[in-house]
C-alpha cells in the first residue's frame, strides 16, 4: 500500500513538474526571441506553479499569521527543500539560493527561470550580493533568504548571517520573519527534513510513501531594519523564529556578533 500511494504521488508530482517546465519553456523561449519577461510576472507565474506543488505533496498547511501588505525581505528558517513551494505559494517572491542549485537537473532551470539570486558560499562575492539584494528590495520586489546558509532536522536553529540583511538595512527594508514548522502525530516531522548527504530522489520516495504530515508556517510580525546594525538585526529575527517554533527565547548574542 505504501508503494502504490509514493507511485500515484509521484505521477501526480510529474505532472506538475511537466507544467513548470512547460512555463520555463515559455520564458526560456521569450529571452531567445528577446522577449525578456519582467520579474514581476517570473514571480506571478513561480507562485501559480508552487501553488500546484504543493497541492502535490502529502502535507496539511496552516498559516498563522498575516501576509504582509507591502515588500520586505524575508527570512525563514530552513528545513527542506519544500520550504521553497511552501514559501512561494503564499505571495509573488524571489529566492536566493546556494550557487549549487543551478546546476541541479530540471530544478536549477526552473529556479534560474523564475528569477532566483545565486550565491557562492565562501566565494568573495558579499560587495556584489549586497548590491543584487538592495537592487531586488530597491525595485519593490520580496525576496526570501534562508538566513542560517543550510538545513536543519527542524529540531534545532542555527546562527542567522547578518551578511544577508546588509541590502535591506541599505534601502531601509522591513524584515518579514517566518518560522516554518513540520510535525508528525504533533510532534517534529522526522521524515520531511531533507539534510547532510541525503538525495532528492530517496527524500521522495520516504516522504511519498508516508501518511499526510503537517506543515505550520508562522508569518511573524515584521522588524525594521532602518539605522540598524546587521548582527543585531539578524538576532533579533533570530529570535523571533525561535520564540515562535519553539516557545522560548534564544541565548547566544555574542555567537550572532562573530558570524555576521
Amino acid at each position: 500500500m505504501p508503494r502504490l500511494r509514493a507511485t500515484a504521488r509521484l505521477l501526480r508530482l510529474f505532472l506538475v513538474l511537466a507544467l513548470g517546465l512547460a512555463m520555463a519553456s515559455i520564458i526560456a523561449l521569450g529571452e531567445r526571441l528577446g522577449l525578456k519577461a519582467s520579474i514581476e510576472r517570473r514571480q506571478r507565474w513561480t507562485r501559480l506553479f508552487m501553488g500546484r506543488l504543493v497541492a502535490a505533496l502529502p502535507f496539511d498547511v496552516k498559516v498563522k499569521g498575516e501576509l504582509p501588505q507591502w515588500p520586505m525581505l524575508w527570512i525563514c528558517n530552513h528545513v527542506s527543500w519544500t520550504d521553497i513551494p511552501l514559501l512561494g505559494m503564499l505571495t509573488p517572491l524571489s529566492f536566493l539560493s546556494k550557487a549549487e542549485v543551478r546546476h541541479w537537473p530540471v530544478a536549477g532551470w526552473l529556479a534560474e527561470k523564475a528569477g532566483t539570486l545565486f550565491i557562492r558560499r565562501g566565494g568573495g562575492d558579499a560587495q556584489r550580493l549586497r548590491q543584487q539584494i538592495s537592487e531586488q528590495l530597491g525595485e519593490q520586489r520580496p525576496l526570501l533568504i534562508f538566513p542560517e546558509g543550510t538545513t536543519t532536522d527542524g529540531r534545532t536553529l542555527r546562527t542567522f548571517h547578518g551578511r544577508l540583511l546588509a541590502g535591506a538595512i541599505d534601502r531601509g527594508t522591513p524584515l518579514q520573519p517566518v518560522a516554518i514548522q513540520y510535525l508528525r502525530a504533533g510532534q517534529p516531522d522526522p521524515i520531511a527534513p531533507f539534510i547532510g548527504d541525503d538525495d532528492l530522489v530517496s527524500h521522495l520516495l520516504r516522504l511519498f510513501g508516508q501518511d499526510r504530515g503537517e506543515v505550520v508556517i508562522h508569518l511573524l510580525a515584521p522588524i525594521g531594519s532602518e539605522g540598524q546594525e546587521r548582527a543585531a538585526l539578524a538576532f533579533q529575527a533570530q529570535q523571533a523564529v525561535h520564540l515562535a517554533l519553539f516557545g522560548i527565547e534564544d541565548v547566544e548574542p555574542r555567537r550572532q556578533a562573530k558570524a555576521a
